[in-house]
């Protein structure tokens, strides 16, 4: 079905793929991995034909989908036959309703209005999305979003689906949706799946191969169980480790600890905060209080409201009712006071390099210091790309530059918004230590996010939102010690 050889894939700055070479045959399903810029979302782009048509590169090699050549085939024709799922989604959605988003691409290749409607049905169920059919895409939740451009591609079931990170942004119960779909598709139609991820726990047992690609190569092409024998590459290129278990639901794994608060001030306080969008409230009645060295956890399901209760915190929203108060009477400055990285990370990156982005507020400021800023390049492995522009870096670089230029004013509390995506644990782990670290010197963090391993390994407490309140507070005890114990055995430690 998929046959590149040799293929390059240069940029004006930067060359993404350097001689790589990939077969996958019908019904295959195919994860590829790998250190955040190494050139998997390249990869995605050549095969659904966005390079060269659509985004300027320099492609030398030779690549066949099927019977064609997506570099010379009109990429309308492409799409017919090749679907791809982006890692921001907000790229791809542009209708007023979900329900239409999902019909675009049908109503494109000519489906007649009946099956259309059955495609859409399918598809929302597939995805959770009953429920949201005639919301603003641009209203949702970023988790949300992907659901919606999940559901696009789907629809339309294209012979190859190629789909970039798709569960960065999902809590569990909507990647176990997904995940049945696609197997659903493959086994009755034969697709061919392409999933670039880092996090591959959901996918792992259905893979046929896990690709690792490295620089732009593809170093290693086996089987799942096969490459995580290699600890020397594992560790290398900060692969992360899979778990045969499902994650257990989060109210079911925390628990109160007894503890009393501690004996000094708070840095944030939230009290009686209720807010939200167009006179629709999205967080009611929310009391927070983060304190000096705090590494906290919000956790919760797609669309309760984690990314709302940030935006007020940060001073980027203001509650319809409630009061923000930062240490202890004045509103807090966003950026100097209180950071927030976005879900989107191109949504705060503005200047023309990297070394410019994450100096702008100190020098802004006044209080640029030169020591400061090579250590925050240097815990976010920037050194290298300093005088790249930011626009032309993978979104996990695109990431790590955005969470930089946010500590890079030591703001008292930091609130990260989903920032897994595009990151390898390798890369993940570097981060959460320099956070640490800033929490050992009064900093508080609070990580907003749906991933297991990174609450396990660094929050010391866990805040659970449901339906737009904080039902649960405490640690996470039950498993807990378990994971540790395990993960400990096979340590992947970053380079």
């Amino acid at each position: 079905m998929i046959k590149i050889k040799d293929l390059t894939v240069s940029y004006p700055q930067a060359k993404a793929l350097d001689q790589a070479n990939l077969a996958v045959a019908k019904g295959e399903w195919v994860l590829v991995t790998g250190p955040s810029g190494c050139g998997k979302s390249t990869l995605g782009r050549v095969l659904c034909g966005l390079i060269p048509h659509s985004i300027p590169a320099d492609v030398q090699g030779d690549i066949r989908i099927a019977n064609f050549d997506p570099q010379t085939q009109p990429l309308a024709e492409t799409a017919k036959y090749v679907g791809m799922v982006f890692q921001n989604p907000s790229s791809q959605l542009f209708h007023l309703k979900v329900v239409d988003e999902i019909a675009f691409g049908l109503r494109n290749l000519g489906f007649t209005e009946d099956a259309i409607r059955g495609r859409v049905h399918w598809a929302l169920e597939s995805t959770g999305l009953q429920d949201l059919s005639d919301s603003v895409p641009g209203h949702l939740s970023g988790g949300q979003k992907q659901c919606v451009a999940i559901a696009s591609v789907l629809a339309m079931q294209p012979q190859v689906i190629v789909l970039d990170e798709p569960t960065a942004s999902l809590d569990d119960d909507s990647i176990q949706r997904v995940i049945a779909t696609l197997v659903g598709l493959r086994e009755k139609l034969g697709i061919t799946i392409v999933m670039i991820e880092h996090r591959l726990t959901a996918a792992m047992q259905y893979a046929d191969r896990l690709v690792v690609m490295e620089a732009g190569k593809v170093v290693v092409d086996s089987t799942p169980q096969q490459v995580f024998t290699d600890t020397d590459l594992v560790s290398r290129l900060g692969l992360r480790r899979y778990s045969a278990e499902r994650a257990a639901p989060w109210k079911t794994l925390i628990q109160a600890n007894g503890r009393h608060q501690p004996n000094i001030d708070p840095i944030l306080t939230m009290q009686s905060i209720t807010a939200g969008y167009e006179g629709k409230n999205v967080i009611e009645d929310i009391d927070l209080n983060l304190y000096p060295g705090d590494f906290t956890a919000l956790v919760g399901a797609n669309g309760v409201g984690k990314s709302t209760l940030a935006l007020v915190a940060a001073g980027l929203l203001k509650p319809s009712s409630g009061n923000v108060q930062f240490q202890g009477g004045k509103k807090p400055k966003p950026g100097k006071d209180v950071s927030l990285l976005f879900q989107n990370p191109i949504d705060q990156l503005f200047t023309e390099c990297v070394d410019e982005e994450i100096a702008f507020g100190p020098r802004n400021y006044g209080c640029f210091e030169l020591d400061a800023h090579r250590t925050t390049l240097e815990q976010s492995d920037l050194i290298d790309l300093r005088r790249r522009s930011p626009l032309t870096l993978s979104i996990g670089q695109q990431h790590r530059t955005a969470l930089a230029a946010c500590v890079s004013l030591r703001p008292r509390v930091v609130i990260l918004d989903e920032p897994t995506l595009g990151q390898d644990w390798g890369h993940l782990q570097q981060i959460m230590g320099f956070l640490q670290q800033l929490c050992q010197q009064g900093m508080a963090v609070l990580l907003i996010t749906h991933d297991y391993k990174l609450v396990y390994r660094y929050a010391h407490k866990i805040l659970l939102l449901e339906d737009g309140r904080i039902q649960r507070k405490g640690v996470l005890a039950q498993k807990k010690q378990y994971y540790l114990e395990k993960e400990n055995t096979n340590e992947v430690v970053y380079s």
